[in-house]
């Protein structure tokens, strides 16, 4: 399978530079952080920040819709005044936590998660969504920036599917995969001018790589999109010039392919965050029967997920 060369410079151009657009972000670098849940399916989600106390009321969303261009994906109320903008009294001083131990499944990046008195789950998870592209140390503050995410549902999680593969007849890395929640591909309506989903129903993947050309441990690579009605995704490592990512150096960059991948995703919805992490691929080998039946087997899933596309053709 190949990916064209033309493509994935035009994925890092148009969504290299994005920032999280997490609909269901509580902060950015939290501490001190509490959760608890009422017998009225109300949290309270307690936290410090910019050198200040809050006491957070979130409620009103459970799990996620499947994609539509008519009915509007839930979203939490926020009310960051403890209950007085929305109940004309400070409800956070009287907040009883009816929340018990977790029991849910493993969730990455987990700050605290408790199951409500329904049998609902609740959770914060904080991770880093703007570290720079390409392997880049931070150079701003706000690069670093650790977001909180709340989550509540019932039921299964959103499940990620992520798969290493050779494109262009073994020249370059590549990753392929697809998000779906429910057994629904999870995607969005439109790209905004940063690169990012502009709607509730899009999600964005970061794809970071281990010991890579960018030197040791895990380093960021990029940010992209799922692809509109297969909630799939396509990528290829290639050396790059940074000046088609606004704001970085003029700088010609290695292909970023390493010995592990992580790809992470903000869940549906207001389910949780998401995480997928698998070993990379050694350099193709046309004279390796393994190799050869390895691409045969992912061309054929790629075409089942992207064979419809018009964004990740394939090349043979």
């Amino acid at each position: 399978m190949a990916i064209g060369r033309l493509i994935a410079v035009a994925l890092i151009a148009v969504l290299g530079s994005s920032p999280a657009q997490a609909s269901e972000r509580v902060d950015v670098n939290a501490s001190r952080v509490q959760l608890a849940v009422n017998a009225g399916g109300r949290a309270l989600v307690t936290y410090r920040a910019r050198g200040r106390t809050y006491h957070l009321l979130v409620w009103g969303a459970l799990n996620a819709l499947s994609p539509s261009q008519t009915v509007r994906q839930v979203h939490f109320r926020f009310d960051w005044s403890g209950g007085w903008k929305t109940s004309h009294r400070l409800v956070w001083k009287h907040f009883r936590n009816r929340c018990g131990k977790y029991d849910g499944p493993d969730l990455v990046y987990l700050v605290a998660a408790c199951k409500a008195p329904d049998g609902s789950y609740w959770a914060l998870q904080g991770w880093q969504p703007y570290l720079p592209h390409r392997g880049y140390p931070p150079w701003e503050a706000r690069q670093t920036e650790s977001e909180l995410h709340v989550s509540h549902w019932t039921g299964p999680l959103a499940k990620l599917e992520a798969y290493t593969d050779w494109a262009f007849n073994g020249q370059a890395h590549d990753l392929f995969g697809r998000l779906t929640y429910l057994g629904n591909p999870v995607y969005g309506f439109g790209i905004g001018k940063n690169g990012a989903p502009n709607d509730r129903y899009g999600r964005s993947l970061y794809i970071d790589t281990f010991d890579s050309a960018y030197g040791p441990g895990w380093k960021r690579e990029t940010s992209i999109s799922f692809r509109r009605g297969s909630g799939a995704f396509c990528y290829s490592f290639w050396p790059t010039h940074d000046n088609t990512l606004p704001g970085y150096p003029n700088n010609p960059r290695p292909a970023g392919n390493g010995k592990r991948y992580r790809i992470t995703v903000e869940g549906p919805g207001v389910t949780p965050d998401l995480q997928w992490e698998g070993a990379g691929l050694h350099d193709f080998d046309p004279n390796s029967r393994a190799d050869v039946d390895y691409e045969k087997r992912m061309d054929e899933l790629f075409m089942q997920f992207l064979g419809n596309d018009t964004f990740c053709p394939t090349q043979r």
